[in-house]
């Protein structure tokens, strides 16, 4: 059984790696709301659809100008303008819907979240039915050179491995996106700011600290992440849907519980690691179960996962236990 698991091994990892990194973005914004406001916004997995949708309609409407421009600069193009509407999309979802239920019992906004959700999927499903006819869309092929790494040749037990452009692409982008949100919220004065807020609200606006605009900018980049992240799950992966934003935001949602929920680097973390600990299980779980579960439970694995680490270990690989009070 290990020789074959390890034959696989850089493919998994490879795979593993890049779905890691998306999880890993995308619970960034989950982590952010949460240590500020306390709250599990259920609808940034459909700002990440959103910001799947634009991205591949501006890709279209670029690409169908028969534009000459390089792809790694239309990319870069995309990314800035498919998060800064995403970004303004959190704010205004954050003033209208959330702002107003501020000091309202927790599960208030937690089902005003859900509803969201619903609301953003429907419209999101009837512009793409209206504009394409299907809600079903693919996206213009890009960065989609095949590479062969010669794994073999490192250790003969390994199969040769294999990827797109579009892996070395999404990977270096989402990890820029996790170092400049690391920097910006450890080494910058709103960062700064944003830190005091999570710590104690009430005393940081006593400190002349602007509270509504610091959680404005928090979901201003939350979900402008969320969005950029979107954009590189429809290059890597091409066909979309609305429905896209449902499963995958709560698994970005067990990584960043995994990582510990209000810890940006724990989210970095539990994302990775459940990206990669996914791919192990799509590969190799019909191989430890002995055919009896197939690739297709590798999503029952992933929430088996966020149980364990809520029985044994409730705040997270990076997360620091708190005391009730009463």
């Amino acid at each position: 059984m290990l020789p074959e698991m390890f034959q696989t091994l850089p493919q998994v990892l490879i795979d593993g790696l890049t779905l890691g990194a998306v999880y890993a973005v995308v619970a960034l914004g989950y982590t952010m709301v949460y240590g500020i406001l306390q709250l599990i916004n259920f609808a940034h997995g459909e700002i990440f659809m959103t910001g799947a949708f634009i991205g591949t309609a501006l890709f279209i409407m670029f690409m169908g100008w028969g534009s000459a421009i390089p792809q790694i600069l239309l990319l870069i193009i995309v990314l800035v303008i498919t998060a800064s509407i995403t970004g303004f999309i959190g704010v205004g979802m954050e003033r209208v819907a959330y702002r107003p239920l501020r000091n309202a019992p927790r599960l208030i906004p937690l089902i005003t979240a859900i509803g969201i959700s619903f609301v953003l999927q429907d419209v999101i499903r009837f512009i793409a039915e209206l504009t394409s006819g299907n809600y079903i869309v693919t996206g213009p092929s890009l960065f989609s050179e095949n590479i062969n790494l010669k794994t073999s040749s490192i250790w003969s037990v390994f199969n040769d491995a294999s990827f797109k452009t579009s892996f070395l692409i999404v990977l270096t982008v989402a990890i820029l996106l996790m170092i400049t949100l690391d920097f910006f919220v450890n080494r910058t004065k709103w960062g700064t700011a944003m830190r005091a807020v999570a710590l104690d609200r009430e005393t940081a606006a006593l400190m002349s600290i602007n509270v509504n605009k610091v959680i404005s900018i928090t979901f201003f980049i939350g979900s402008a992440l969320g969005g950029a992240t979107g954009v590189l799950f429809a290059l890597q992966y091409g066909t979309i849907d609305p429905y896209i934003g449902f499963i995958l935001g709560l698994k970005a949602f067990i990584a960043a519980v995994l990582g510990g929920i209000g810890n940006i680097r724990g989210a970095m973390l539990g994302g990775i690691m459940l990206g990669v600990m996914e791919m192990f299980a799509a590969a190799n779980l019909s191989l430890l179960t002995g055919g009896i579960f197939g690739a297709e439970y590798k999503d029952v694995f992933a929430f088996a996962i966020l149980i364990l680490v809520l029985i044994f270990k409730p705040e997270g690989l990076l997360g620091k236990p708190t005391a009730e009070k009463v």
